[in-house]
């Protein structure tokens, strides 16, 4: 891969930890017996990932590997909440898949360009205010603030072009993309010339426009890894038109339909439903035709698969306009860029409940701490019923309700595990 371009990049990301609670009491002048004060911890900041159209390459990513979003601040007495963790926003270039490592499951298609929260700011530790009641009116606990998300991921960039260029090497793609729009790549005479895609915004007329992708040259075997293989080959997944290259000059002794079959076979063998994506077969090199075998031979064969034939030069610019028009036309007829859907899902929390729990009781409050549970707590979703099922469940067989009934837990007494509050019920 080209040092200028990264098309692939792995990364973790850490969101932010809660602020914990305070135990503070109300001191003031001529007031006896102020109460609790302690203020609660602040959330801890979010990942998020935002789509930046300036970027076009993952080149950023190569040497930070780690993202870490602020951990909030502890809460004080007077009531003081502490400040939020501040969020860390991550910028990506348009198109950017983010995948989970360890599953290679897509999480998030950065296509559409919204905002996306890879990872969630621990919630802020409860200070002594919240467990003040009639009976218990000196509480002289508070919560720490809970871990944030964590999460190992791969960003994969999928161009966001319209047309792709698809051919062999030295076909005279990159030659085509600089005439007929302002991109500028490196064009030379030997293969293997483009190692990273160059994209270029073609105007056709007043508000008609469309970018237009250099992919770099197949080879066959790339379908199967051959080359720089898959490299190459997904950068035309979200490509809504292909234009196939063909040279047809034979000045290196190839032949025109021959190659337009390896490519297509590498395509197919790559993706059935990319070998179907709408596709217009160019003719190059016309300039330097000999004789119109070639190029007959090669109409014939392309026309007869009911695809659209041009002849053109990129050199001397024949044909070009035409070509650029068809492809205008034939994009105002077809569905937008195709977005890809998200299919992670969240693995249920692995819970090792070796670790010993403290249990206090309080009046009617019963206090529960450890570190599993501080985990467990922090990665469950108290919205959804099957979470919840599954949190009861674990505190269940880890033996916790049965210690409490032991140190005679009653029905209405109120339980406390982190920012979690709720009364027991056997």
């Amino acid at each position: 891969m080209a040092a200028g371009f990264v098309d692939k990049a792995r990364i973790t990301v850490h969101a932010g930890k809660g602020g914990d609670g305070a135990v503070a009491f109300h001191r003031e002048k001529y007031i006896a017996a102020g109460g609790p004060d302690g203020g609660d911890g602040g959330r801890g900041g979010d990942v998020v990932f935002v789509v930046d159209d300036n970027m076009s390459t993952l080149m950023d990513f190569r040497y930070k590997r780690k993202y870490v979003a602020g951990n909030g601040a502890n809460g004080q007495g007077k009531r003081c909440y502490g400040k939020d963790g501040e969020t860390l926003y991550i910028k990506v270039p348009r198109g950017t898949l983010i995948r989970d490592t360890e599953t290679g499951a897509l999480m998030h298609d950065m296509s559409t360009g919204e905002n996306w929260v890879a990872a969630k700011g621990g919630r802020g530790g409860w200070g002594n205010l919240h467990f003040a009641t009639p009976t218990r009116q000196v509480p002289r606990f508070a919560k720490p603030g809970l871990p944030g998300e964590s999460h190992d991921i791969t960003l994969e960039l999928k161009l966001l072009a319209d047309v792709g260029l698809v051919g062999f090497p030295n076909v005279g793609k990159s030659t085509l993309l600089s005439v007929v729009s302002k991109a500028h790549p490196k064009i030379a005479n030997y293969h293997f010339t483009t190692l990273f895609p160059n994209l270029g915004v073609v105007y056709v007329d007043e508000g008609v426009s469309f970018v237009m992708a250099d992919i770099p040259g197949i080879i066959e075997g790339a379908s199967e890894g051959a080359g720089l293989g898959h490299d190459f080959l997904r950068h035309i997944d979200r490509c809504r038109l292909l234009i196939h290259l063909v040279d047809v000059s034979g000045s290196e002794g190839r032949d025109p339909v021959e190659d337009f079959e390896a490519i297509q076979a590498e395509l197919r063998e790559y993706s059935p439903e990319l070998a179907e994506r709408p596709q217009i077969v160019a003719a190059n090199k016309c300039d330097l035709l000999g004789d119109r075998e070639n190029i007959e031979r090669l109409k014939k064969h392309v026309e007869e698969q009911g695809y659209s034939f041009f002849e053109m030069s990129a050199v001397t610019h024949e044909g070009t306009r035409q070509l650029v028009g068809e492809c205008a036309r034939r994009l105002a007829e077809l569905p937008p860029i195709l977005s890809f859907e998200a299919d992670y899902v969240p693995p249920e929390p692995v819970v090792d409940t070796s670790e010993e729990l403290s249990i206090q009781h309080f009046d009617d409050m019963w206090v529960v701490e450890g570190p599993w549970l501080q985990r467990l707590v922090a990665t469950v979703n108290f919205s959804d019923y099957e979470s919840r099922m599954f949190f009861d469940r674990v505190l269940r067989e880890a033996g916790v309700f049965e210690r409490m009934e032991a140190m005679g837990v009653k029905n209405g007494d109120t339980v406390s595990m982190y920012d979690l509050m709720f009364e027991y019920q056997d």
